[in-house]
């Protein structure tokens, strides 16, 4: 779940992408001589001086018509520059509404700028919920989808594979409507977009009935227990996460969520080495679970238990850095291990790691494309020279098995080596060119990371 942070500043819990900070309403703001956005952590500055802020799909299409270079915006939990640009940014938070909903074909339609957390209320008051959920409930589902965010189990597909439609405006200022049923193959490789096709306006999301949860939080199992049980832990709830912050080679802490039943049996006091929590406790444990969702078998309804943080909670802004890279799950547990014998080095630097899995699916550019893998997600103090220096060791200790990183994290792995991971790579770029022929969307993260 997919995701994540860890560090709390005073009074609350510094995780999940803040509430944007813009202030005007307007199409336009001329930033001030100086002036620019920054990311919700704060390592990045963009470097756009125009920042948009349309309250119509009409207004997108003008001012995608008027920029020469345009990128858009979301909750900026972006850890690198995939948002970034040197003219134009738009932001989609004045279009954050829910447009339709089908009972009976089970769908959702939003607007581009909604977040989860806004959503998850709305579909439960009328008995329903979302397959899977971003940890932290500011950030926006457009952006989330557009990076393949977040796992949240082995049944489970990423944030993305939700989406039967999406809308976009295209480069010429055209409205765009591709869905899963009607366009095939082009829809599996516009959901994924990483913001290359336009301005995500709206999306068509497949939801279910409403169900509860409930999670079980085990301390302190040995590392060594996932050698040949790693499946079956990883299997063991509709959700799973491993906690560890590398240290005396034992996960800090098991999370198992699970859908209520009937036949549910209370948790048994140990599982594989690890102890049953007595407690609510958060991921790193010397801090206060106050704003983590419900555990000790509590049962609650599925956006109260899918998350690990509470959705009523605001958080600040967070000094901290994120990467993740997606292994095959066959190889969960020897990529671990590959990273654990780093521990002396990337230990002091960190506040935790999670691993958890994600399912195959279909979509492109989803580094689970075809391949059910296992995140290892981790949240780094904000040293920015030192975590890039060990990001390097960190990508090499565990290349042997094909890893890719997030989209929107922090990575360092080279551009052809990159995308030579990428099947679809040439097909993606061809379908990109047919909506964006002269490169309105394309930024430097893109050229360097897609056609260098």
């Amino acid at each position: 779940m997919n995701k994540r942070t860890f560090l709390k500043t005073t009074s609350t819990l510094v995780g999940g992408a803040v509430l944007s900070q813009f202030v005007a309403c307007k199409p336009k703001k001329q930033l001030a001589e100086g002036e620019r956005l920054s990311n919700w952590a704060g390592n990045l500055t963009y470097k756009a001086t125009n920042v948009h802020y349309p309250k119509s799909v009409e207004e997108v299409q003008e001012i995608v018509r008027q920029s020469e270079t345009l990128k858009a915006l979301g909750s900026r939990h972006s850890f690198n520059t995939i948002a970034d640009t040197k003219e134009n940014q738009i932001s989609l938070k004045e279009l954050n509404k829910v447009v339709s909903l089908d009972k009976k074909a089970l769908t959702v339609t939003v607007e581009g700028g909604i977040k989860y957390g806004e959503l998850a209320p709305y579909l439960e008051e009328n008995g329903l919920a979302l397959h899977n959920l971003a940890s932290l409930p500011h950030i926006s589902i457009a952006g989330a989808c557009a990076t393949a965010t977040h796992g949240s189990g082995v049944n489970n597909g990423n944030l993305a594979t939700a989406v039967s439609g999406i809308e976009f405006v295209n480069a010429a200022g055209n409205v765009v409507s591709l869905s899963r049923e009607k366009d095939g193959e082009h829809f599996e490789g516009a959901v994924v977009g990483l913001g290359a096709f336009g301005v995500v306006t709206k999306l068509t999301l497949n939801v279910q009935p409403s169900f509860k949860m409930k999670q079980v939080v085990y301390r302190n199992m040995p590392m060594k227990s996932l050698e040949k049980n790693f499946l079956e832990i990883m299997s063991s709830g509709y959700s799973v996460s491993l906690f560890t912050d590398w240290k005396d080679q034992k996960i800090n802490e098991v999370w198992i969520k699970s859908k209520v039943s009937a036949d549910d049996k209370p948790a048994e006091a140990t599982y594989f080495g690890g102890t049953l929590a007595t407690e609510n406790v958060h991921p790193v444990e010397a801090l206060s679970a106050e704003n983590c969702t419900e555990q000790m078998g509590v049962s609650g309804v599925w956006y109260e238990r899918m998350p690990h943080f509470k959705m009523g909670f605001t958080p600040s802004a967070g000094k901290e850095l994120q990467s993740e890279f997606f292994i095959p799950i066959e190889h969960g547990y020897e990529a671990m291990i590959a990273i654990e014998k780093l521990h002396e080095k990337i230990s002091p630097h960190i506040f935790i790691s999670e691993i958890r899995a994600i399912k195959a699916d279909n979509l492109w550019m989803s580094p689970c494309y075809q391949q059910t893998c296992v995140a290892l997600h981790t949240t780094w103090k904000q040293e920015i020279d030192i975590v890039m220096g060990l990001i390097p060791l960190f990508e090499e200790a565990i290349a042997p098995f094909n890893p890719k990183p997030h989209w929107a994290k922090l990575f360092t792995i080279k551009p052809e080596l990159l995308q030579s991971k990428y099947k679809k790579l040439a097909d993606f770029k061809a379908l990109v060119k047919q909506y964006d022929p002269n490169g309105k969307f394309k930024n430097d993260f893109l050229n360097k990371n897609l056609y260098s």
